[in-house]
């Protein structure tokens, strides 16, 4: 019997201009939470035009699909808001709007006021679980100077309703154009092809409307 610790880790190696490979994950599911048969490797669309999603059917080539970061992308970089008793730790080039964060408190998350994060306005504890609720890793925090942006979870991808793939539990990500995700954790992938922050979701499903029925 293979036991926990000899099983292999999975992984995600993002194929150039093509779609992302897993190797070895044991956990998978769509957004209707159920479990998606896996298989020792898999190849998973990322163009957003398979024909078999989630899997690659070959659309990226057929389309000319091109995996690079676009220039005009939002900047990669962390902006600290300091409070009392929590400092909560943002970076905006990997948000992807789901807005766990404002429907979990729009008193510290608020959408229409700058800024428009207040790190007082509720229990730490709240907020906690508020940031640990983030699908990319775009929120952290840190409190007495320790900085928490890893939460312990098993390995897992979700396929959330019409955009990303969302991947927790420290599943080594293995980019040849050098993309590390913010927490290496948690974070979540570009599926629907026109992300500007590739392999990184950073939200555009929503303006393109892309649509996944079957998922």
């Amino acid at each position: 019997m293979v036991s926990q610790t000899d099983e292999k880790k999975p992984s995600i190696k993002v194929i150039k201009d093509g779609p992302y490979l897993v190797r070895d994950l044991k956990n998978f599911r769509n957004s209707k939470d159920v479990s998606i048969e896996t298989k020792p490797v898999m190849a998973l669309c990322r163009c957003g035009k398979s024909e078999n999603k989630p899997f690659c059917d070959g659309a990226h080539s057929k389309i000319g699909f091109s995996g690079e970061k676009e220039e005009d992308r939002t900047s990669d970089k962390v902006k600290d808001y300091i409070g009392k008793k929590i400092t909560i730790h943002y970076n905006r080039g990997v948000c992807v709007h789901a807005e766990s964060c404002v429907k979990g408190s729009s008193s510290v998350f608020r959408k229409d006021k700058r800024p428009w994060i207040d790190p007082d306005a509720a229990d730490p504890e709240e907020i906690k679980k508020i940031i640990q609720s983030c699908p990319s890793g775009a929120l952290s925090y840190s409190i007495e100077g320790v900085l928490y942006k890893d939460f312990p979870r098993p390995p897992e991808i979700t396929i959330c309703k019409d955009s990303f793939y969302k991947v927790v539990g420290n599943i080594e990500l293995e980019d040849s154009d050098g993309s590390v995700p913010e927490s290496k954790e948690h974070y979540t992938l570009c599926r629907c092809g026109d992300s500007k922050n590739k392999p990184f979701c950073d939200g555009t499903h929503w303006q393109t409307k892309f649509k996944d029925e079957k998922n």
